[in-house]
């Protein structure tokens, strides 16, 4: 996985539990931290606070201990790797 997908996928969605990015990206939750940390630095994602992020209504998670990320950089898709803008 490369961050372009990562951000492609926060793009798409607007915000995420880490949990499930590890789950689709098949990597470790660690791994996309370090990720989540540069397009934090960058100003495009942010982290939501522990229990006031999920949305689904489900209570299946302790919510205390949801750790869930926010798109908050530009609307407009990613460059694609490869083109002039990129």
């Amino acid at each position: 996985m490369i961050l372009a997908e990562l951000t492609a996928y926060l793009t798409e969605r607007k915000r995420a539990p880490l949990v499930d990015m590890a789950l689709r990206f098949e990597t470790s939750e660690d791994a996309l931290r370090g990720m989540l940390a540069a397009l934090e630095r960058k100003g495009r994602v942010r982290r939501i606070a522990n229990g006031a992020a999920c949305s689904s209504g489900c209570c299946k998670c302790d919510q205390a201990s949801v750790e869930t990320y926010e798109w908050v950089g530009e609307t407009a898709p990613p460059a694609v790797v490869g083109s002039p803008a990129a």
